[in-house]
C-alpha cells in the first residue's frame, strides 16, 4: 500500500488543484514540511542521555539541545530533514577525543523537538536563538541543515561563527520544491501554488533562498564536503555553493552518498578544524 500512497496523493491534489488551489498548496507544503522518519529511537536516546540537555524556545515551541563539554573551541551541529542529533554519534565521539566543547540540535519537529512543520527559513532561526544562547565558534550543517546554517549567517551574521563546513548541502530552495513537485508528479497549478503559499507565509519566493543571496556575503572561512555520486543533492549544487562562496575549499568524495558518514570526512573536518 505505502508504494501506492504517493500516487494516490498526486492524482488527489491534481484534482483538487482545479477547484481550490490554496487549499490544495497548503496541503503540498505541509506534506513537504512535515518529517516522515525524524524521531528518537531507543538506540538515539540512550546515547543522547549521556549529553547534558536544555530546552531553547523560538517563537512558541522549544528545541532540544545536546552538550558534551570540552575545553576546545564549541562547535555546533545540524543535521538535515527526516534525522536527529544521533546522527552525528561517530563525528561527535571524535570531537570529544580532540576535546571539543560540542553542542548538538534537533531541528523542530525533529527528534525531541517541538513543532509540528519544518522548513530552512523557520530552522535558521533556531539556529539563531542557539548561537546565542551557546556562543558556537563552529558550525556544520548537514543536507538543509547547511542551507538553514548559510541562512542564519546571512540573516543574523552569527560574528561569533570563524568556520563552516557543508557537508551535502542543496544550493537553492527552488530546487528543491522542484524536486518535490517532479516526484509526486504534481501538475502546474499545484507547483504555482505552492510559490504563491511560500510567498504569502515566507514573504519569499522558494528561488529566494539561492546561492546568489545566502552564500556569496558570508564571512566565516567554509568547508563544503560533497559525494559525486549523491544521489537527493547533486553534485552541480557543491559547484555552485563554492562558486558564490569566496572564502570555501571544496572537497568531492566518491561513493558516499549524502549521508557522508566515513573516517575520511571526519578526518577532514578535524583538519580544517585544526587549521
Amino acid at each position: 500500500m505505502k508504494e501506492y500512497l504517493p500516487k494516490l496523493i498526486s492524482v488527489s491534489l491534481n484534482f483538487l488543484s482545479h477547484f481550490a488551489p490554496s487549499y490544495t498548496a497548503k496541503l503540498a507544503v505541509l506534506l513537504f514540511s512535515t518529517p516522515r522518519d525524524a524521531q528518537l529511537n531507543e538506540e538515539a536516546k540512550t546515547y543522547l542521555d549521556t549529553a547534558n540537555q536544555n530546552d531553547v524556545e523560538v517563537n512558541d515551541f522549544l528545541i532540544k539541545t545536546y552538550q558534551w563539554s570540552g575545553k576546545k573551541a564549541t562547535v555546533l551541529l545540524v543535521h538535515g530533514w527526516d534525522s536527529n542529533s544521533f546522527r552525528w554519534k561517530d563525528l561527535i565521539e571524535r570531537l570529544k577525543q580532540q576535546d571539543y566543547n560540542i553542542i548538538s540540535i534537533d531541528a523542530p519537529a525533529h527528534g525531541a523537538s517541538g513543532n509540528k512543520i519544518f522548513n530552512a527559513p523557520l530552522y535558521s532561526e533556531c539556529i539563531h536563538e542557539v548561537v546565542l544562547k551557546f556562543q558556537p565558534s563552529i558550525l556544520i550543517g548537514h543536507s538543509v541543515g547547511g542551507t538553514a546554517s548559510a541562512i542564519a549567517l546571512t540573516n543574523y551574521k552569527l560574528p561569533t561563527i570563524k568556520k563552516l563546513v557543508l557537508l551535502g548541502a542543496p544550493s537553492n530552495l527552488d530546487i528543491s520544491v522542484r524536486n518535490y513537485v517532479s516526484i509526486m508528479n504534481y501538475n502546474n497549478k499545484v507547483h504555482k501554488a505552492i510559490n504563491r503559499y511560500y510567498l504569502k507565509h515566507f514573504n519569499h519566493l522558494p528561488e529566494y533562498y539561492c546561492v546568489e543571496n545566502f552564500y556569496k556575503n558570508i564571512e566565516p572561512k567554509g568547508l563544503i564536503i560533497h559525494d559525486r555520486r549523491d544521489n537527493i543533492i547533486s553534485y552541480k549544487e557543491a559547484l555552485d555553493i563554492h562558486r558564490a562562496y569566496k572564502n570555501s575549499e571544496l572537497i568531492k568524495t566518491i561513493g558516499l552518498g549524502h549521508r557522508l558518514k566515513s573516517d575520511k570526512v571526519y578526518k577532514s573536518i578535524l583538519n580544517f578544524l585544526k587549521a
